[in-house]
């Protein structure tokens, strides 16, 4: 009973930070969820907190972003982050008829409905996929592959991308045999690399005269913040009743399939299932909020579900998810690991059970309800006016761009930093060119170092 009460508070408090600081970082847009969530969950890990402490603060941050990030969408009309861009077009329509604060609502209430209905779900279909678990561990070298190829394919750069899985593999393969030459072992300098890809291309191109003549600006860009409207009583409105009967149904409906999938990509997701809602409702102005409601919970259950099934089920990185933001739940060396070589895997998979992760994820997402909800609904003008006005962007960004260049100096001093820049310079501009995007780069990173050695010693 003791420990049960220490793995609890420790759950509790770790939760707590993560609803608290990604519940702030949602505010701010343009944070993507790989740069943002990923290094953090990484230092936690690696600060020793124990499982549930790690698995909570992913949960709660990841919940609590995906509310909060609609209000910069909402309210300032620019994405809060990667997910909050398939809800732009619905945002926009509606600040222009004037009511960006039904958006607002709408989005928050969808998010917080498809919450608590993914976790359970998701939890559910792992387990009904974890039988297979054992043969999909035997097979990860081959299963990773596929997978790759098969989320390459459903990327931006569709065939693009499937075959720039080549060029980038051999690239980490190169400096991985160029480290080993010196002793130095990398794998999170790899994984951050590609995190902060986009933000490496865009100092390389700030550095470059025919770039940053191209990034100018002649004025300052400005924002128009809609008036403050208010129209419940109380510090907590109840998400059911901001929703209509409708929006409920296809919100819960539609968070149920994203919860069931685990290999297609979050914002093709997100994509998909608001076009299936919209076609089915004829009232321009009722198809506007009830889209923008689902295409919102679509991102909270996506992401959970990316994150649990593979997790619970195999213990293996096998959605654009759990191989992106998700990635320190799975590898964390030297304190998560999976080593293909042995089958041998120890990281959240084997140190937390299936009612853990359902009771933990469950204590998350009450946490993350309990801190971003109220916040997005309450004071989301103050909120939007103040980080519109008062929060440079630049510093954020600057910040995490710090804590990745501490860890890779930790765990490989000037080659780790080295490993960092040529890997997400190269990462970044494929991204930007041709839509060969994290989640398919962290794909290869995987190919590479488990796929790449099982090829070779089959064709040796």
């Amino acid at each position: 009973m003791d420990a049960f009460l220490q793995q609890l508070l420790v759950a509790l408090s770790m939760g707590l930070i993560g609803a608290v600081v990604f519940a702030g970082v949602g505010l701010i847009s343009g944070t993507d969820e790989t740069t943002t969530i990923a290094p953090l969950t990484l230092l936690v890990a690696l600060l020793g907190v124990p499982p549930v402490g790690v698995f909570t603060f992913f949960m709660a941050g990841a919940v609590a972003k995906h509310m909060t990030h609609a209000i910069p969408t909402a309210l300032l009309g620019i994405p809060g982050d990667t997910m909050a861009a398939p809800l732009l077009p619905q945002a926009t329509m509606l600040r222009n008829l004037g009511v960006p604060h039904i958006a607002l609502r709408k989005m928050i209430s969808g998010a917080i409905v498809a919450a608590f209905i993914a976790v359970p779900l998701a939890v559910l279909f792992a387990v009904l996929l974890a039988p297979f678990g054992t043969s999909i561990s035997k097979a990860a070298p081959w299963v990773f592959l596929a997978a790759a190829i098969a989320i390459a394919y459903f990327s931006a750069g569709r065939w693009a991308s499937v075959l720039l899985l080549v060029p980038f593999v051999l690239l980490i393969v190169g400096l991985q045999t160029l480290t080993g030459k010196y002793g130095v072992k990398l794998s999170v300098s790899y994984f951050l690399g590609i995190a902060i890809g986009p933000l490496i291309a865009d100092l390389f191109s700030i550095l470059s005269p025919a770039d940053r003549n191209r990034m100018r600006r002649e004025r300052v860009k400005t924002f128009s913040l809609a008036p403050d409207v208010k129209g419940w009583s109380g510090y907590f409105p109840n998400p059911l009743r901001v929703l209509d009967a409708q929006q409920r149904n296809w919100t819960v409906a539609t968070a149920a399939i994203s919860s069931a999938t685990f290999v297609f990509s979050p914002v093709a997701m997100t994509v998909v299932m608001g076009e299936l809602v919209g076609s089915r409702i004829r009232h321009a102005y009722h198809r506007l909020t009830t889209v923008i409601a689902a295409r919102n919970g679509v991102t909270e259950a996506t992401y959970i579900a990316e994150a649990l099934i593979p997790l619970i089920a195999f213990g293996l990185p096998l959605s654009p998810v759990a191989a992106g933001p998700a990635a320190p739940l799975f590898n964390a060396p030297p304190r998560f690991f999976v080593d293909t070589a042995s089958g041998h895997i120890n990281n959240l998979h084997t140190l937390m059970s299936s009612w853990q992760f359902l009771g933990y994820g469950l204590l998350a997402v009450v946490l993350a309800a309990l801190v971003a909800y109220p916040l997005a609904m309450n004071y989301a003008h103050r909120a939007a006016s103040f980080v519109a006005r008062k929060v440079s962007h630049e510093s954020i960004i600057a910040t995490f761009a710090g804590l990745i260049v501490v860890i890779s100096v930790w765990e490989g001093q000037l080659l780790g930093f080295l490993v960092i820049v040529t890997v997400g310079l190269v990462g970044g501009l494929l991204s930007r060119r041709f839509g060969f995007n994290t989640g398919v780069q962290f794909m290869g990173y995987y190919t590479a170092v488990l796929s790449v050695p099982a090829l070779t010693k089959l064709i040796g």
